[in-house]
């Protein structure tokens, strides 16, 4: 029989089982590499980039399953996307409100790839979900693919998302102290060979909860993304990877100024709490063979910017802290580009800018394009093996 316990006494788990600590793991075996390498699915309308430039960049399910395909047999160690709850339009223009769930459609994916690790972006206080759900769902996903699925948790920064399932948005810090809770119940469930029951601040319960069968690496793999104080007090407890964006513009040179600092807190956060964490960022990668083509390429995309979308995202009220340092800095074109920072040049140029990331203190490239499909085609023959050559890559 179990007891009831609180979020104190389930705190007690205080460095919970990462299938980093399992040497056959699929993570630890992608953690051979010298830098980890993602992509960023595009499987919202509109991809990263605000523009109309005519590309192939498609939401649906075929386009992304091919992108994974592709990705998967170039040796990437990891896919994820976004999830989003937008009202009817989405943000407007090439934003309009299409998508398909992120969830679903790394899960539907755990049965057709073989290698890639497959994270899904779930609000996990919306609803809200209950952990008991998440468990079990996520115990099947990992023996389905092996011990290649994991969770990028997130608490939702928009107020029309929680309201749209009839709540009040809840308040920043206070979303991260549930989060909390729900990643210690998610733990005592994947590991407790005894039923386990649960009473905390958070508006669900477990009485006598057990989850069989048992993840094959002591628990999933856990990302989250963050750049508030309580974001990384949460990842330094939790996550295996932080997804992290650059605390100042997005163009490079500026952003490799301030990324080794915000990169180091990070990390010394979870090597306060005697654990270690990777940190993982999204560039979007513009890249031609000349310099000449790529400056092309690059003001093509900024010629059509769509100006119908920053309306839309200022309507949307955020509270994220991670984008604050982008205010009033970025130029209006920011958007047209997409992606955290921009990584733009010949393939060479591109090469030596994520030499530098990794010298401040990136362990991954979680990689954006605006035409997905002939840009990441791009990049496998002609940026990867340059990544080979310098020691990015084996």
């Amino acid at each position: 029989m179990s007891v009831i316990e609180s979020a104190e006494s389930s705190a007690r788990l205080d460095h919970p089982v990462s299938p980093s600590d399992f040497p056959d793991s699929p993570y630890s075996q992608a953690l051979k590499q010298p830098v980890l390498l993602g992509l960023f699915l595009p499987i919202q309308a509109g991809g990263w980039s605000a523009s109309t430039l005519p590309r192939t960049t498609d939401w649906s399910w075929e386009y992304n399953r091919d992108l994974v395909l592709h990705a998967e047999a170039l040796g990437f160690d990891l896919v994820f996307a976004l999830s989003q709850w937008l009202p009817k339009g989405g943000y407007g223009g090439v934003f309009d409100g299409n998508a398909l769930d992120s969830f679903q459609t790394t899960a539907a994916l755990t049965s057709i790839t073989k290698r890639i690790l497959l994270v899904s972006t779930i609000h996990v206080l919306y609803g809200p979900m209950h952990p008991l759900h998440l468990a079990k769902w996520g115990a099947t996903l990992d023996h389905i693919s092996g011990g290649r699925w994991g969770i990028n948790l997130v608490t939702g920064h928009r107020a029309v998302e929680h309201e749209a399932f009839g709540w009040n948005r809840i308040e920043h810090d206070k979303r991260y102290a549930l989060a909390d809770e729900f990643a210690q119940v998610l733990q005592r469930l994947w590991s407790d060979d005894e039923p386990y029951s649960f009473e905390g601040e958070s508006s669900w319960k477990l009485k006598n909860a057990f989850v069989t069968p048992k993840p094959r690496y002591g628990r999933p793999l856990l990302v989250n993304a963050t750049g508030s104080d309580a974001g990384i007090a949460f990842a330094a407890r939790h996550s295996d990877i932080v997804f992290i964006t650059s605390p100042g513009a997005s163009d490079f040179a500026s952003a490799i100024q301030v990324l080794p600092a915000h990169a180091q807190r990070v990390k010394q956060a979870a090597r306060d709490q005697g654990r270690e964490i990777r940190t993982l960022l999204n560039p979007m990668v513009i890249s031609r063979a000349s310099e000449a083509e790529t400056r092309d390429y690059y003001n093509a995309i900024v010629a059509h910017q769509d100006f119908r979308t920053p309306e839309g995202f200022q309507a949307l009220d955020s509270d994220a802290h991670a984008w604050k340092g982008r205010a009033g800095i970025d130029p209006p074109s920011r958007r047209a580009i997409g992606g955290n920072i921009e990584v733009v040049g010949t393939p060479e140029q591109v090469v030596e800018q994520f030499i530098q990331l990794k010298r401040a203190g990136i362990d991954g490239l979680q990689l954006s394009f605006f035409d997905f499909k002939p840009d990441l085609e791009f990049f496998g023959e002609h940026i990867l093996p340059l990544m080979k050559q310098a020691g990015l890559r084996f």
